[in-house]
C-alpha cells in the first residue's frame, strides 16, 4: 500500500547579505508553501553560522530547519523551488522515520 503522507525535514541556508527583511521574506515564503501543501510542524531558525567551506565567496549563512508532514510528491517540488530561488545557498530534504 502506498504512503499517503510522510514526515520530512528540510534544512536550507540563506545568503546573509539579504538582510533581516530579505531573510524573513524567504522564510515566510517557504513556510507558506508548506502550509498550503501539508501540515507544518515546526520552523526552527538557527540564525547566522559559519560555513565549513565557502559558498559563493561567503563564509557565513543563515540556517533554517523545517519539519513538516505532506504527500510524498511535495518535498521534490519544494526543493525545486528552493534551488531556483535567489538567495538560497543550499538545501537538503530528508524523509524522517515515524
Amino acid at each position: 500500500m502506498a504512503k499517503i503522507t510522510g514526515k520530512y525535514e528540510v534544512l536550507y541556508i540563506i545568503d546573509p547579505t539579504l538582510g533581516e527583511e530579505g531573510i524573513a521574506a524567504l522564510v515566510e515564503k517557504f513556510k507558506a508553501m508548506v502550509e498550503a501543501e501539508g501540515t507544518e510542524l515546526t520552523v526552527d531558525e538557527w540564525g547566522k553560522r559559519r560555513l565549513a567551506y565557502e559558498i559563493n565567496d561567503l563564509n557565513e549563512g543563515y540556517y533554517v530547519l523545517m519539519n513538516f508532514e505532506s504527500k510524498p510528491e511535495f518535498p521534490a517540488e519544494l526543493e525545486r523551488v528552493m534551488k531556483i530561488t535567489e538567495g538560497v545557498m543550499r538545501c537538503l530534504t530528508t524523509a524522517v522515520e515515524a
